[in-house]
């Protein structure tokens, strides 16, 4: 089996302010990366478009309609200080949607080993009724829900290694035994949650919070001492990581000092939990990731591990 790469067009659609860092050129490094032949063997397929029904496991009927409406016929709306919608963002928000729920189908399937959404805008920072943070609907929150109500799988697991804490999915899954989610993230950062004491209120929230500065030393004790055991614990069936690369050290957005390899070590021990637990399954979904040199490169890595599986 092989690792499955999901993308579409529509990502570059999704126009930002000029300066803004969530920007189309993010993907458009990606695609040139990955255009090298050590990644020729690599599964790729267009995103289809995501359900509303699917959507509407992780966030209200009533905020799907919403953003829909915001969505402008011509030139820009703001939905917050730093989030903007363009004729293109809701098409490019669906197959955000959607890329994630095919790779749960793809994996869950056994049709590939593993499988990685390239897709933006992210979903990470977006809570149940609200968009922020670049973030519309909450990618992994989704497939996650998909999973659960497709497959039914009992235990999923979210991981987030993106600079910024997922508030988002914190607030999907404050009180659900069956989602566990865990988070290393710069504290203090935007949005400003992501406290250690932050569990939920079924005790599946598991955040590791890292000061400026920290590298790669402090990101691995953070996993092996922290999120590792707890993961062994709850034994996902699946496990969804949300792939932020901007704990890079030359992204402008944050102050970690990671580097690809980083990343690589984090996807490693991920798969090797899917593999215990799951069957191996794992998928994983864009995050953040604003230096287009250190995404580009540490989106590499990502998909080179997941290759080995």
């Amino acid at each position: 089996m092989s690792t499955l790469i999901l993308h579409h067009p529509s990502y570059l659609d999704h126009l930002t302010p000029i300066g803004h860092p969530e920007r189309p050129d993010r993907i458009r490094a990606i695609d040139r990366i990955l255009e090298h032949e050590k990644f020729q063997s690599v599964e790729r397929d267009m995103a289809p478009m995501g359900a509303v029904e699917d959507i509407a496991r992780a966030h209200p009927m009533s905020y799907v309609d919403q953003i829909h409406r915001l969505a402008p016929d011509e030139g820009t709306a703001r939905v917050d200080a730093d989030t903007t919608m363009s004729p293109g963002t809701w098409e490019a928000a669906l197959r955000g949607v959607g890329g994630a729920c095919r790779a749960v189908d793809e994996v869950l399937t056994d049709r590939v080993s593993n499988a990685f959404s390239a897709s933006r805008p992210p979903g990470h920072h977006a809570e149940k009724t609200r968009a922020m943070g670049f973030c519309f609907f909450n990618n992994a929150a989704i497939a996650a829900r998909y999973a659960q109500s497709k497959y039914g799988l009992e235990q999923v697991a979210i991981v987030d290694f993106d600079v910024h804490h997922g508030n988002g999915t914190q607030d999907i899954f404050w009180d659900d035994p069956t989602v566990m989610y865990c988070s290393t993230h710069q504290m203090p950062l935007y949005p400003g949650s992501g406290a250690a004491s932050e569990t939920g209120d079924a005790n599946t929230i598991v955040n590791v919070p890292l000061p400026p500065g920290e590298d790669g030393t402090g990101f691995k004790e953070a996993f092996e001492v922290v999120i590792l055991p707890r993961l062994e614990t709850f034994a996902p069936e699946l496990v969804i990581v949300s792939a932020g690369f901007d704990a890079h050290a030359r992204d402008p957005l944050g102050g970690l000092n990671l580097v690809e390899a980083d990343f690589a070590w984090a996807t490693r021990v991920l798969m090797d939990i899917a593999d215990k637990h799951g069957n191996g399954h794992l998928i994983s979904v864009l995050e953040g990731g604003y230096d287009l040199e250190g995404l580009a490169r540490s989106t590499a890595a990502h998909v080179m591990t997941l290759m080995t599986g």
